[in-house]
């Protein structure tokens, strides 16, 4: 293939994906709605594709660049009572974030109790990515259900923690947490943490880069910062509110010392000695300079503006959902999340196929334990003039979902799902899954899949299921969908 044979292959795939711009994804993409400071941040990731975060001292430039934004990061947290000393490290995203914060603290549990299995204790509204840092790290994810408001509950947190005893190396809170769009009381959390001594992690990768501006903008926000006695490390995504490029995020701690286990060396063998700051050796230098480059070009006064809008955006959202019959607010989001819910007459599932049919992609989220199925949308600032064609789209998609009233699932099938065992999925068994689902591919394990147009049925029989089966389908699922394009090469 010629180089634009090569150009023109990747324009025809990506036209099969959600738009990254324009305000119409409200899931998985934000969009800041200026287009100049996206041409600066993808030219910034061209810059410095191949330099190599692996060792500052070659790269001078990336450890600048990386310094500078954890300063802006520290700078726009600080708050009246912040500490001095308060240090960071840019990570791929949130993930990597919770992953380190959960890493270090395990560590220094582990070396002052290396007798017991670290546990941490979070409520059950925090983010996936700390069960998989449970999984990675062999330590035990305590869940206690959050309270009527959706926030952690620090009475039953305390019970946990008192039970626990020296067992316990991390207390999590969400700031927001994702899927209601409101923050935990940080406050009283941290306290609990610190009275035990106790690491004391908030997980603020969605609201880290708004709820500072909203401060001072003069809304009600929660203390949830350094300025919060007992919070030892906080996660802030620059590549969701920072409108920065895809892989950049930044993981602050209070102190050097709290970070210091989050560091990895190895000269146990006779290559280089191995020296990261992150889950990463080798890491492109592109998403910093793209997210140096989108900071900078934004600047203070500009995410003022934007977060400005963004949450005007999110006021005009809730206030014209109370309007609308079978739609109803979930809670008032603290942040840039909404989470909405449906009455009797329709389901959730329904509601986000037609908002697809109407050029809207919005989040369907199962339900679990007491929450109920919802739908999730992330408000990005570029979303602010379109508010009249969002609301005018989610009235007449809530109007047919209701016409054609909530999805069901065959009995029989429920029953199927209810009998399979998640720990024993077979082919066999996913390839029922697929059929009852109305999915292709049952012909066997190497047969292709095929999402059909309407997910609704889809994502009801996934929500019939118990949360442990629903992860076994789904990892089938992907392992179906990642099966090699052979016969490339020679």
């Amino acid at each position: 293939m010629t180089p634009d044979d090569v150009l023109a292959r990747l324009r025809d795939l990506q036209s099969r994906d959600l738009p990254v711009h324009g305000g119409r994804t409200l899931a998985y993409v934000y969009d800041a709605g200026l287009p100049d400071v996206d041409r600066v941040a993808r030219e910034a990731v061209a810059a410095f594709a191949g330099s190599n975060g692996l060792d500052p001292t070659a790269f001078p430039s990336l450890l600048a660049m990386e310094n500078d934004l954890v300063g802006f990061t520290a700078d726009l947290l600080d708050a009246p009572g912040g500490p001095d000393g308060v240090v960071g490290t840019i990570t791929s995203g949130g993930t990597e974030s919770v992953l380190l914060a959960v890493q270090a603290a395990r560590d220094a549990h582990r070396s002052a109790h290396p007798e017991v299995q670290a546990a941490m204790v979070l409520p059950d509204t925090a983010h996936a990515a700390f069960h998989k840092a449970a999984h990675y790290f062999d330590v035990e994810a305590v869940v206690v259900p959050t309270g009527a408001d959706h926030r952690a509950d620090v009475e039953a947190t305390a019970r946990v923690l008192d039970d626990l005893g020296d067992r316990t190396a991390l207390v999590v809170a969400s700031a927001p947490s994702y899927a209601h769009g409101v923050v935990d009381p940080v406050t009283g959390l941290a306290a609990l943490a610190a009275a035990r001594g106790t690491r004391c992690h908030v997980d603020a990768c969605i609201g880290g880069w708004v709820l500072p501006y909203a401060t001072r903008l003069g809304r009600a926000v929660p203390p949830w910062t350094f300025a919060v006695e007992g919070v030892t490390s906080i996660s802030v995504d620059l590549h969701k509110y920072a409108y920065a490029p895809k892989g950049a995020a930044v993981l602050l701690h209070r102190s050097a010392a709290l970070r210091k286990p989050q560091y990895f060396a190895s000269a146990a063998w006779p290559g280089y000695t191995m020296l990261n700051s992150t889950t990463q050796s080798t890491r492109s230098g592109g998403p910093l300079a793209g997210a140096w480059a989108a900071v900078h070009a934004i600047g203070d006064t500009g995410y003022e503006l934007l977060s400005r809008q963004v949450l005007a955006a999110v006021d005009a959202i809730v206030a014209a959902t109370t309007g609308i019959p079978g739609l109803s607010v979930v809670v008032a989001p603290d942040s840039t999340l909404v989470a909405l819910a449906t009455d009797d007459t329709c389901d959730p599932f329904t509601v986000a196929d037609e908002m697809t049919t109407r050029g809207w992609h919005v989040q369907p989220q199962m339900s679990f334990g007491p929450h109920p199925a919802t739908l999730h949308l992330s408000v990005s600032a570029a979303t602010l003039p379109h508010v009249p064609e969002l609301v005018e789209a989610l009235t007449a998609a809530v109007e047919a979902a209701r016409a054609a009233g909530p999805v069901a699932v065959d009995p029989d099938v429920v029953a199927f799902v209810a009998a399979l065992d998640p720990d024993a999925l077979t082919d066999a068994d996913f390839d029922g899954l697929l059929a009852a689902s109305g999915l292709h591919g049952a012909g066997g394990p190497d047969a292709g899949l095929e999402l059909p147009t309407r997910m609704a049925p889809v994502n009801a029989l996934l929500d019939a299921a118990p949360p442990r089966l629903r992860e076994a389908v789904l990892v089938a699922f992907l392992d179906r969908l990642q099966r090699p394009t052979r016969g490339r090469a020679g």
